[in-house]
């Protein structure tokens, strides 16, 4: 089953994994290992792994947060939908 947009949480919530994900784009950048990303962050090294991989498809022209943010937003729209006349 999927939540609402937001993924069921508060606008505060909602910010502090915003805050988390700016975060782990930062480490990434930094070529940080997943374990000592997800050491820092508090989250669990196979999370980081499938970040990291997300981040990684964004391409090198993008700035680490922009990149990270495009591919790891909770309920943003689908690409396909953009393209829809």
């Amino acid at each position: 089953m999927r939540y609402a947009q937001g993924g069921g949480l508060t606008a505060g919530q909602r910010a502090k994994r915003e805050q988390v994900r700016l975060r782990a784009a930062e480490l990434f950048a930094q070529d940080y290992s997943d374990a000592q990303v997800a050491k820092e962050l508090r989250v669990s090294r196979m999370s980081v792994n499938r970040r990291r991989r997300a981040w990684a498809r964004g391409g090198d022209a993008a700035p680490a947060v922009e990149r990270l943010r495009r591919t790891w937003m909770p309920g943003s729209a689908s690409k396909t939908s953009a393209a829809a006349p």
